[in-house]
């Protein structure tokens, strides 16, 4: 196992998702995690426990999900890029403090590597049934950033890009693997630091009595000062002026509340990330994400060598999502949507929402516990 001289892995591996995501934690900086142990995702934070000693951080098991969600909050303001890990139950738990991450602007990463549900379902069989509480979990209106690795090499590398867009947006993100890339066991290329792109925390250069806490520029993302620095600040998930004192008016909800949405929605295009394949003679196009994804791929393969005219797109962000290309594809040739996810039909709801008649939109669901065979994507091609 090679390392940098401060404990951080570089070059060659095979590391299962789980402890990908680990790793990519580390190199992205995050040196705080407090979490409770959950099937399937309990071996990123095992890794975390023997790993953070090495390189300066602290791993904290709380005695539930409530309190780490709460955790990483307090261990972002106090200066460190912070995580917490968990899966469907928990995450549910967790719902509360991803609304206060929002409102308080809070950077932190949120680890969810679904299993199948409800309740507590299948602890340790896959499932993608999270999607939707991923985006609306919490109450009020707010936006977030979802992403979706469909392989340990992106375990680690969109890991990486989930601590850089927390910190660009000011936001929590959430990392949504599924129990099948969690446990898989594949070659991960972990470059050199200096290869990484780190996104800086925006911190301010003003001095304490000239800074306002949610203060903003054209950017709409404020800078950010920690614990003890020599700042007096306020936070609040009630809402708030730019000082963060308590101002519980309508005028300062509706000028909070939309910069809290805008600085998401108007940034869409720089945060959706996706690949594409086929689309220029698509009259059929498969959306899938995650580990479906990759069955959907040879189901796509299977009709493309028989001839039909089938594209592909591979989403790697789902919050946002990427309306402006499926708009334009069903706006064009495009005929028929097909949506494959292990769950009853979640993210089609989103592609029938966008599509808005103008194409067919197909469902493909799954309840979970094994993967789709790709007979049954192909069927529907």
């Amino acid at each position: 196992m090679k390392a940098d001289k401060e404990g951080v892995l570089t070059g060659n591996h095979f590391l299962d998702g789980d402890h990908a995501c680990c790793e990519g934690a580390i190199a992205a900086g995050c040196r705080f995690v407090a979490g409770y142990p959950i099937t399937p995702s309990t071996e990123v934070v095992e890794r975390i426990a023997s790993r953070f000693p090495l390189v300066g951080g602290i791993f904290i098991q709380m005695e539930d999900e409530i309190a780490s969600s709460i955790a990483i909050c307090g261990g972002s303001w106090a200066g460190k890029k912070s995580m917490t890990v968990t899966s469907g139950p928990g995450l549910s738990l967790m719902m509360e403090h991803i609304g206060y991450a929002a409102m308080t602007e809070t950077p932190c990463v949120f680890v969810d590597v679904q299993r199948g549900g409800p309740s507590t379902g299948l602890p340790t069989m896959p499932a993608q049934a999270d999607i939707m509480q991923a985006r609306w979990g919490s109450h009020g209106d707010y936006e977030i950033i979802a992403l979706a690795p469909n392989s340990c090499q992106e375990a680690f590398d969109l890991t990486v890009h989930a601590f850089n867009l927390s910190e660009k947006y000011r936001v929590p993100v959430l990392f949504m693997l599924d129990e099948c890339v969690g446990h898989m066991t594949e070659k991960v290329v972990i470059p050199e630091a200096d290869e990484i792109e780190i996104e800086p925390r925006k911190m301010t250069n003003k001095k304490p009595g000239e800074y306002l806490l949610y203060e903003t520029d054209d950017s709409m993302v404020p800078e950010m000062v920690h614990a003890g620095e020599g700042y007096n600040f306020h936070i609040t998930g009630l809402t708030h002026d730019e000082r963060g004192y308590p101002n519980l008016t309508v005028d300062t909800q509706a000028k909070l509340v939309r910069r809290l949405c805008d600085k998401i929605n108007k940034n869409a295009d720089d945060i959706i990330m996706y690949e594409d394949f086929h689309l220029d003679d698509a009259d059929t196009v498969v959306i899938a994400f995650g580990i479906t994804s990759r069955i959907a791929q040879h189901a796509v393969n299977m009709a493309r060598d028989e001839g039909k005219k089938v594209g592909f797109i591979r989403l790697q962000v789902i919050w946002p999502f990427p309306e402006q290309i499926i708009r334009e594809l069903a706006g064009g040739n495009v005929k028929k949507f097909v949506v494959p996810e292990l769950n009853l039909g979640q993210l089609v709801l989103e592609v029938e929402r966008v599509v808005a008649g103008q194409a067919e939109v197909v469902s493909v669901p799954h309840a979970g516990g094994t993967v789709h065979n790709p007979e049954d994507i192909y069927e529907k091609l």
